[in-house]
């Protein structure tokens, strides 16, 4: 299934057509859209309802992606409406600085202070924006970026920390990613081999008999030759794995491939570098598995339903033996299955609902770390000396930014997730870190719910952790709540005084763990340990080298305002991008409420106009009219030959098509050119003929095989009188009639034909129908506009025809020989 996000008032007209079937509901949805372009006194005559109730006012935003501004009116008469849009319709709305702007009356008037720290793509220009909007409105406003701890302008805010002077924000950024060497080579790696990497068969002992993990399970799970298959089409992540890989001086991609049951085995292109390569994409697991047995990761991207299925079959490959699981919602009794099976087969899990883990230099996965700016500002393209693990996802990234200003970097870093029911534990990875000599000292970041850093107490005091542990654990503002609080994980809850995180603080605390007073304070103390690791000589800072460079994508460099592409296609007519298509500026939905028809629609299209309702009659009689003259024509026997040759339909319609000119058919502009040019020199209709006689041209859109001025085509005669009676002025129509009868009285069948009817009609169309100015109206006229309206109406009489030959079943048509005169040249003698 797919899903498109849709209209309030498209949701609200699908609700009561389809849920609410009864009368008395469906009458109650009464409204009516409004645009800056809105006629009122129109609006009022096709809803007469807005004077006589109490109406509600608001942005027809989409649903899934309501902007939550407030921008609703209620209880207004129909004056109330107008003066609530006047200064909003047509005004885009920028969230928190254009409240900044209205509001900053009050906001003077009660000496507000504003702080904002800000991360993410692009986050410098967001600061700039609001810095800017500071100094416009004259209200303080103090921005601060990743250099910054998250929770520090709180501090700041209730007068706790001095406010820093920042310098002036970047405008932009991510232009350190742009190659500036203008090499397309793999680069070199940013820093060489330290103390603190370890090669991958390096694994200290453990210091006690017992074992770091269960047994079977390695306590290295990544590796600069880690190769990894990715489950679901997830492309975007592959290619953030594929940048940091390249990044971090890797030899190959870490994914190997991808499987997807949904599509054929197949080829994806990603980007390594500057170039493009391609990255198999296999429909069952068996196929990628026995074609790729360097894999022992599995990233499973696939949702909750199925997570369960396709991580039970990738553990009957022993090859795998870690396997992050990114969904959520994975019911607890199929996770704790999971856990079992992976206990039994050596296999480590992270997850389920996780974004993963990142070893720094070697391996990450999915999208971790977030996207390239945010990996090389932490540094994660380089091993460091402190390895972390948190459960959730998004403070892992804080974290990153914390560690890589604090200390030399981020050795390995895990997000077990937020479940109840981890594959794999706080202790698990502390473990593994203790059994790595790259990990120097261990940073954990807890939360309230469970018991699992007291596991952590008790290996610190059996002596099985011996390394430095920073911990917090979230949640500790829970104890203000005089009942339970539920925070964003599922396993974050306290069920009993052990399980809150000021408990937990306060015994890992007890225990030996550098716990900070607060979270705003973990930096501190992270930094703290670091130093005095460093100051022993556990810890030797290597040189720090510029991050190496990788190309940015084309589409985050032009979101970024880094670069500027002329388009390939300019188009004015039609946009379907939103959230819905959109014909000329008008809603798909107000076509169809307007009734605009065949006609109006062509108007939009063609003409990007919306025509008077006469007009846009007479464009459909028009395309009546000309719908099919009969199988004998030309473009109609092309069509029944192609047909009948068994060819396709858009074959035969082409072949039809392609006979259409000024012999046939196509006489529509240049009857409108020629009669045009007469009318408009001044030229009366008699000196006209003997003009066009003289330089021995025919007149186009006079004279016809089978109907004269005895035998009248019925086609002119219809389109003659609704012209006559409907449209304000015809002064070339009445040109051409007189031209009609001089050459009527030299011979009967030099009528006005349809083609020449419909041309100089049209012409008077769109010089009088007030729509145009005469400078357009030409225009369209010698763009060839008037013939689209023989070639569109006479499709469908084409359409017909091979239908019909389908239909009545004909074979491969052969013309009779004696139809066919053979002129062949007389034998010569000699």
């Amino acid at each position: 299934m797919s899903a498109k996000a849709i209209s309030e008032q498209t949701g609200k007209e699908l609700l009561y057509k389809y849920i609410c079937t009864t009368s008395a509901i469906q009458n109650r949805f009464k409204y009516a859209r409004v645009t800056p372009d809105t006629d009122w006194a129109r609006l009022l005559q096709d809803h007469p309802w807005l004077l006589s109730q109490s109406l509600v006012v608001k942005p027809d935003q989409l649903i899934k992606r309501r902007g939550k501004l407030g921008l609703v009116g209620v209880n207004l008469t129909l004056e109330g409406v107008k003066s609530w849009l006047k200064p909003r319709l047509g005004q885009e709305t920028t969230g928190i600085v254009r409240a900044i702007r209205d509001y900053q009356g009050p906001l003077k008037e009660h000496e507000v202070t504003i702080f904002v720290r800000r991360g993410g793509p692009n986050y410098q220009e967001g600061l700039r924006v609001m810095g800017e909007v500071g100094k416009t409105t004259g209200i303080p406003i103090h921005v601060f970026g990743t250099e910054t701890h998250m929770t520090a302008i709180v501090g700041m805010a209730l007068g706790h920390r001095p406010i820093p002077n920042q310098p002036p924000t970047a405008a932009h950024t991510a232009n350190f990613l742009l190659n500036a060497s203008g090499s397309t080579s793999t680069p070199a790696p940013s820093r060489t081999a330290s103390f603190s990497e370890s090669r991958a068969d390096e694994v200290a002992p453990a210091k006690k008999a017992k074992p770091a993990m269960p047994q079977g399970k390695s306590a290295t799970l990544f590796s600069r030759h880690t190769k990894a298959i990715v489950w679901g089409m997830q492309t975007r992540a592959v290619q953030g794995m594929l940048d940091f890989d390249y990044v971090c001086s890797r030899d190959e991609p870490s994914v190997a491939a991808m499987v997807y049951p949904f599509t054929g085995d197949h080829k994806q292109k990603f980007y390594w570098g500057h170039k493009e390569i391609l990255i198999p994409v296999f429909k069952n697991m068996a196929d990628a598995m026995k074609k790729h047995p360097e894999v022992d990761v599995l990233i499973n991207f696939a949702s909750l339903r199925s997570a369960y299925d396709s991580t039970i079959e990738t553990m009957n490959y022993a090859q795998i033996r870690t396997i992050a699981i990114i969904a959520e919602g994975i019911p607890e009794a199929l996770t704790r299955k999971l856990i079992k099976k992976a206990d039994q087969k050596g296999v480590t899990i992270i997850g389920p609902a996780t974004v993963g883990g990142i070893k720094p230099g070697c391996f990450k996965i999915g999208n971790t770390g977030g996207m390239l700016d945010n990996i090389l500002a932490s540094k994660l393209y380089r091993p460091g000396s402190v390895a972390y693990v948190s459960r959730s996802g998004g403070m892992s990234n804080e974290l990153n930014n914390i560690i890589s200003r604090t200390t030399d970097g981020v050795y390995e870093g895990v997000a077990i997730g937020g479940d109840r029911y981890p594959g794999s534990t706080f202790m698990d990875h502390v473990l593994r870190y203790q059994d790595t000599p790259g990990v120097k000292m261990i940073v954990v970041l807890g939360e309230i719910g469970g018991t699992e850093e007291y596991k952590i107490c008790r290996g610190i005091k059996e002596g099985r952790i011996t390394k430095p542990v920073v911990c917090w654990c979230i949640g500790t503002c829970a104890t203000m709540f005089s009942s339970e609080v539920q925070f964003g994980h599922a396993g974050a809850c306290a069920n009993q005084a052990s399980e809150t995180a000021v408990a937990k603080n306060q015994a890992l605390k007890e225990a030996g763990v550098f716990v900070p007073p607060s979270f705003d304070e973990l930096g501190e103390i992270i930094q703290s340990v670091y130093e005095d690791l460093v100051a022993k000589g556990v810890i030797v800072p290597a040189q720090e080298v510029p991050p190496p460079t990788v190309p940015m994508d084309y589409s985050w460099a032009r979101e970024l305002g880094l670069i500027r592409k002329p388009a390939s296609f300019m188009t004015s007519i039609c946009d379907e991008r939103g959230q819905e298509l959109i014909y000329a500026g008008m809603p798909i939905t107000e076509v169809f409420k307007e009734e605009m028809g065949i006609g109006g629609v062509l108007g939009l299209l063609w003409f990007q106009r919306r025509l008077p309702k006469y007009s846009c009659q007479f464009i459909e009689m028009c395309l009546m009219v000309t719908a099919d003259h009969g199988p004998a024509v030309s473009g109609a026997h092309n069509t029944i030959i192609c047909a009948r040759a068994g060819k396709d339909l858009v074959s035969s319609l082409t072949s039809g098509l392609l006979t259409i000119g000024d012999r046939f058919g196509g006489a529509l502009d240049a009857a409108a050119k020629m009669f045009s040019k007469a009318f408009d020199s001044g030229i009366i209709p008699m000196e006209f003929v003997n003009k066009m006689k003289k330089e021995g041209k025919l007149i186009m859109g006079i004279g016809h095989r089978v109907k004269s001025i005895n035998n009248p085509d019925m086609r002119v005669q219809i389109l003659k009188d609704y012209v006559k009676q409907h449209f304000p002025a015809t002064p070339l129509l009445d040109y051409a009639l007189e031209v009609e009868k001089i050459t009527t009285s030299k011979k009967p069948n030099l009528i006005l034909n349809v083609d020449g009817f419909i041309g100089v009609a049209f012409v008077d169309m769109l010089r009088n129908c007030g729509s145009f100015t005469r400078e357009e109206a030409d225009e369209y006229i010698d763009i060839g506009a008037l013939n689209g309206i023989f070639v569109l109406g006479r499709s469908m009489g084409f359409i017909g025809h091979y239908l019909d030959q389908k239909r009545l079943k004909q074979g491969l048509y052969r013309h009779p020989w004696d139809d066919i005169s053979y002129v062949l040249p007389e034998h010569m003698s000699m």
